[in-house]
């Protein structure tokens, strides 16, 4: 047992001054994420064209209806659910089922027909900052022309007849970059860890290295261990750079646990991982591992919901959703960032990206063995 470990060890300090002892090297691990951090930070939006909301409407009456009505026709609201519950939006918003949760107070209808100002209440997830901000101005759009509506039928000119008030939840101001930055923990992480990992072992076969290894006391499985260990320690490393460039330069308030968050970081490293050795188990050279990691790396990037709210796309791309651990990573890493939300709430991310790394790295040992025998 002891001897395996020393040798695995072995393999991790050689691959880690394979990589390290370079200064390109090192810049390339360590300066992109930064930039790219900052870049991402300033520049990235997001785009919207459906909106999932529930509605709490306490009066039933017509006028309600008929606003209810216009949501539901305007082509981008999806009414999801109903709810009559205190706590109802607040379980809507957290599991993401509702972007936005409308309240209509009892006496709706009777404040505008004696020609007072009825006020509505619109609760907004604001962890997807921008997509809320779009989705409130789509509903003071169609408040507006309810408004214009109901005094063209109830006697011309005066004040608006619905007032709406909103309120961002996790994200008072709806800043951009609060959901962004603590996101990029896990975008940024990624298309190095694909790009070191599946490269590890092309390396070797193209250098003809690999032959070497093969002769030695080295078991496959520890070659595989001695390849992947050097590449969570890297991801560890990159996620610090932009986490401290989140909370030193953005100053964006963190208020979870630290130690709950490297927990999700460490199980997305090794899935992570563990597709690039299944990459690097099938690539002959490194222009190989090299083409074939830009083609993961891109679909895990758009089918993430990083850029694109995941309800915008189609029920099939939403279905490959679930098999990219990108996805699971971004929604631990706002969770915990903006929420506060501990290792119980999480479970929903941390099982998948466990199931997926327990999966890819068990392919590829399986691949990678048949391939050095």
């Amino acid at each position: 047992m002891f001897q395996s470990l020393a040798r695995v060890w072995a393999l991790v300090v050689k691959e880690l001054l394979a990589v390290l002892k370079d200064p390109r090297g090192r810049a390339t691990i360590f300066v992109p994420p930064a930039l790219q951090c900052l870049v991402f930070g300033y520049v990235a939006t997001f785009d919207l064209t459906r909106v999932p909301y529930a509605v709490d409407d306490r009066d039933r009456s017509v006028a309600s209806a008929r606003l209810i009505h216009d949501l539901d026709g305007s082509g981008v609201f999806l009414r999801v659910a109903e709810t009559a519950r205190p706590d109802g939006a607040a379980s809507l918003i957290d599991d993401r089922r509702a972007l936005l949760v409308i309240g209509i107070d009892q006496d709706f209808q009777r404040r505008l027909e004696h020609g007072q100002a009825a006020a509505i209440q619109a609760l907004a997830d604001g962890r997807n900052s921008n997509t809320a901000a779009t989705a409130l101005g789509y509903l003071n759009t169609i408040v507006g022309r309810f408004n214009a509506d109901w005094r063209a039928a109830h006697g011309g000119a005066g004040p608006p007849a619905v007032r709406l008030t909103t309120r961002s939840w996790y994200n008072e101001n709806l800043e951009t970059r609060w959901n962004i930055v603590p996101s990029l923990v896990g975008a940024l992480t990624i298309g190095e860890m694909l790009l070191v990992t599946a490269m590890a072992v092309a390396r070797e076969r193209e250098q003809g290295t690999i032959d070497q290894l093969l002769v030695t006391p080295f078991r496959p499985s520890e070659i595989m261990a001695g390849k992947a260990i050097p590449a969570v320690l890297v991801g560890f490393g990159q996620s610090t750079v932009i986490l401290l460039v989140a909370q030193f330069w953005f100053r964006i308030p963190f208020a979870g646990s630290y130690l709950d968050l490297y927990a999700g970081i460490g199980l997305f490293l090794f899935a992570a991982t563990g597709a690039g050795l299944l990459v690097s188990a099938f690539a002959r050279s490194m222009q190989q591992a090299l083409l074939f990691s830009f083609l993961l790396i891109m679909p895990f990037t758009l089918l993430s919901g990083l850029l694109t709210p995941l309800s915008n796309m189609p029920r099939v791309l939403q279905a490959l959703t679930l098999i990219n651990p990108l996805r699971y990573m971004i929604d631990l890493a706002q969770r915990t960032y903006l929420e506060g939300q501990g290792l119980a709430q999480l479970t929903p991310d941390l099982a998948p990206m466990g199931l997926i790394a327990l999966v890819t790295l068990t392919c590829a040992a399986v691949i990678f063995k048949g391939r050095l025998a």
